[in-house]
């Protein structure tokens, strides 16, 4: 006979309704199916639901009543029985079901970042890039110990929306790009089945394009070279550095930790690792003779001397480290150039722009020069091979621009056409 629910309210714990010396012991009510409830002497009442598998009963928890009601525990061993019909065992399913949350529970956002960033580290990513990704691990702190498979995109959101409210936009927005990142990850190694971040597509407030500064007058460029020429006189390593900055136009933090054993002086070309290139590939970089001038001055001031560890700037604070990422534009300012006239990282685009304007040289060239460009997963780990000739003759060109740019002479490039087209 089936149960109803006024028989479950009147079981008695303890009190077996028709064997009275099993009174004490627990006792079992049935539902049919195999379904039955288990009065407990202690007062609980326990679903269970007996099945055979391969000829061997087996016994499946389903849950205590009253919170499993009677028509729940029914449903439930429907599903048991419909499970046991295709094929699976309803105990064993449970158990692995149980399994896997337990496991997830550990993958949290925190614990599958930090995963992603030892990864990155394997692949060889910048120190400085290695950071950034820490940075963003810092801002994602609200978020750090929910498993990822229980990440929804308002969760995400939350940290997000703190880091726009401190006016930050941009690192709202590569925060974001960085969880999509680290959740593609766990994606890629079964911990997660899709990734929520992107449903936040045009959440977050797009940050206003700003260009950094750059001079691209030619005359006013003359007055910022023989500016720097004045920097605290003669061999300052900020001057020389600034010096150095104008004539390569590479990425700053590229010249502030240069080393003497990437600079072959002899064959005057300077060998970037790629664990310091954005491309993250080894960048070859012509030397003009104006650089190796200024290099070979540098030799008896930071030369491979005690404590430097290699550096060509290295740290006034700490010979240890390379020159602070501050330095040179603190140099710009003190020179009376505001953030809105001239950044070191601006001497990129200065370069670009007046080469092109010249017509001597094309965008590819000075994007090989520059290391500019996508990345190209099957090209080659080393870029010396592409347009070497090409590179060699406009960095010493450049370098002799700016030199008649620094004496004063009021020189516009003209478009002609040169070798380099």
């Amino acid at each position: 006979m089936a149960l109803s629910d006024i028989a479950i309210r009147n079981a008695k714990p303890g009190m077996h309704p028709e064997k009275p010396e099993l009174n004490g012991r627990p006792y079992k009510l049935f539902d049919g199916g195999g379904l039955h409830l288990v009065i407990m002497p202690t007062g609980g009442k326990l679903w269970r639901l007996k099945y055979r598998v391969a000829g061997k009963e087996k016994l499946l928890s389903l849950g205590a009543y009253p919170a499993l009601s009677l028509a729940a525990a029914r449903k439930a061993a429907g599903k048991a029985r419909e499970a046991l019909a295709g094929g699976s065992d309803p105990a064993l399913e449970k158990r692995r079901a149980k399994a896997k949350a337990k496991a997830g529970a550990g993958d949290t956002f925190a614990a599958i970042a930090k995963e992603y960033i030892a990864k990155k580290k394997r692949e060889g990513a910048a120190a400085a890039t290695l950071l950034k990704l820490e940075y963003h691990v810092a801002n994602l702190t609200d978020i750090g110990t929910i498993p990822v498979g229980q990440l929804t995109a308002t969760d995400i959101l939350v940290p997000l929306r703190k880091v726009e409210r401190r006016g930050n936009l941009h690192a709202a927005g590569r925060a974001l790009q960085f969880t999509g990142q680290v959740l593609r990850y766990a994606v890629a190694t079964a911990r997660l089945s899709s990734d929520p971040s992107r449903d936040l597509r045009g959440a977050l407030e797009a940050p206003k394009v700003k260009h950094r500064a750059a001079i691209t007058d030619p005359v006013k460029l003359g007055g910022l070279l023989r500016a720097i020429d004045g920097y605290e006189g003669k061999g300052s390593l900020t001057g020389m550095a600034m010096q150095l900055a104008a004539y390569l136009a590479q990425r700053p933090g590229e010249i502030r930790q240069m080393r003497w054993e990437e600079l072959d002086l002899s064959g005057a070309v300077w060998n970037i690792p790629a664990t310091r290139t954005k491309m993250r590939k080894v960048h070859a970089v012509p030397l003009s003779g104006q650089v190796l001038a200024i290099l070979t001055a540098l030799q008896g001031l930071t030369g491979g001397g005690e404590g430097y560890r290699g550096y060509v700037f290295p740290s006034v604070r700490s010979r240890a480290r390379p020159m602070s990422e501050n330095t040179l534009n603190a140099a710009l300012r003190r020179l009376g150039y505001s953030k809105e006239e001239a950044t070191t990282h601006g001497w990129r685009a200065t370069a670009k722009t007046l080469l092109l304007e010249s017509g001597k040289w094309s965008r590819d060239i000075i994007d090989r020069w520059q290391s500019r460009g996508p990345n190209d997963a099957l090209g080659s780990a080393y870029d010396r091979t592409e347009y070497w000739a090409e590179r060699v003759a406009m960095a010493q060109w450049w370098s002799d621009y700016l030199d008649m740019l620094r004496k004063g002479a009021d020189i516009v490039p003209i478009k002609t056409r040169g070798a380099g087209k």
